[in-house]
């Protein structure tokens, strides 16, 4: 770890107290925290976890780079897909999770020019501090949309519209599993007094837990991810909408890619300062943790949970579907703006970049829509699912 960037003393003594509460979590436990356990108050601490402190995330100055932070074409693409459930719904926008609340700011500028603002566009944020920035956000960019704008802190009942997660379910806790001499494991954090975190494997109490991964036949310590809670967060949207589209954006694979037998050391994942390496012991609440997606998996527990699949796709083969060029060709070309725009989008939809990797699922529940979605009729990948 020598080659990423030092904190500053305040960062330093703000992931310390974070690190000595973890230790007494972990002797309060036996000795042995499950992952999930560890990352998600590493995630979400109250003041002191990546989420829940105050410092910058996204953008250049931050640690890592999402998709609305490098151009409006994304937005714009995904206010089309939004647009049309808006119409069939007559409902509002919810958005988990906004982050900078870039998206926000420019899917309701989109929509506004187009004549379809919602009546309301809420956000759902378990960060006060990223709350106070999207507010920023929002005030700054549309200052005369802002009224239309409510941050939530639990999820409503009876919603009516769409819902949007971008790189949410990466970022949800996720549990390590270990097979080694024929034996599922649980692996753990454990330490010793104000020692180092270092890893340990435990029995595995929920066997069915190993179910995608044992499909696919692993070899010999083979390491990987199973995501019970992206599951159930699908799962607990159910229950809560009258008729709506569930819109999900990030990384990942169908469950026959995601636990192949090459992909042995599993995907987790985490970024600090524009680094990426794999030790979610450096620094913790300063950097970011994340895994990918088993969209399989997402799948499988939106169907037990009543919703209707509407379409799976590749990011590029969605936003091409949803209208990123249209977007890209209502700028003035040859100007630096139009220059700008255009290698952005490129990244968006390249095999090389964001293009492949990224992946657009979409869910409806109690409502018949008429066509298919903006988005999901050029590409169709569900029979991988």
């Amino acid at each position: 770890m020598s080659a990423l960037p030092l904190p500053d003393a305040d960062a330093q003594a703000q992931s310390q107290q974070l690190s000595a509460q973890l230790r007494q979590q972990i002797a309060a436990a036996g000795g042995w925290l499950p992952f999930d356990q560890f990352m998600h108050h590493a995630l979400y601490a109250p003041g002191l976890g990546y989420y829940s402190a105050g410092s910058r995330k996204f953008g250049p100055a931050g640690d890592f780079v999402t998709a609305p932070e490098m151009t409006p074409l994304f937005a714009q693409s995904l206010a089309n897909t939004v647009a049309a459930v808006l119409t069939a719904t007559g409902g509002d926008v919810l958005e988990f999770g906004a982050g900078s609340g870039r998206l926000a700011l420019d899917i309701l500028l989109t929509l506004e020019a187009r004549g379809q603002l919602p009546a309301h566009y809420w956000i759902l944020e378990v960060s006060p501090d990223l709350a106070e920035r999207q507010r920023a956000t929002l005030a700054a960019g549309a200052p005369h949309l802002l009224a239309r704008v409510g941050w939530l802190s639990a999820l409503p009942q009876g919603f009516r519209g769409v819902m949007l997660g971008n790189e949410v379910l990466d970022a949800m806790p996720c549990k390590l599993l270990h097979w080694q001499d024929g034996v599922w494991q649980e692996r753990g954090v454990a330490c010793e007094d104000d020692g180092p975190f270092v890893w340990r494997d435990a029995p595995l109490a929920e066997p069915a837990l190993a179910a995608a991964i044992a499909a696919n036949e692993p070899p010999d310590n083979y390491l990987s991810e199973v995501q019970p809670a992206a599951a159930a967060f699908v799962c607990s949207l159910a229950d809560c909408v009258d008729s709506a589209v569930l819109l999900l954006i990030d990384y990942g694979f169908p469950a026959s890619e995601y636990y192949h037998p090459q992909r042995h050391r599993g995907t987790l994942m985490c970024h600090y300062r524009h680094h990426s390496h794999d030790d979610p012991f450096f620094w913790p609440g300063l950097q970011d943790i994340t895994t990918h997606v088993d969209f399989s998996a997402i799948w499988a527990a939106a169907d037990a949970a009543g919703w209707q699949l509407e379409g799976y796709a590749s990011q590029a083969g969605y936003l091409l579907d949803a209208g990123l060029l249209q977007a890209l060709q209502a700028l003035e070309p040859g100007t630096p703006e139009y220059f700008q725009a255009a290698a952005m989008a490129q990244k968006l939809v390249s095999p090389a970049e964001m293009g492949e990797l990224f992946k657009v699922i979409a869910f409806s529940r109690h409502l018949a829509l008429d066509a298919l979605l903006p988005g999901f009729a050029r590409e169709d990948r569900s029979g991988e699912l």
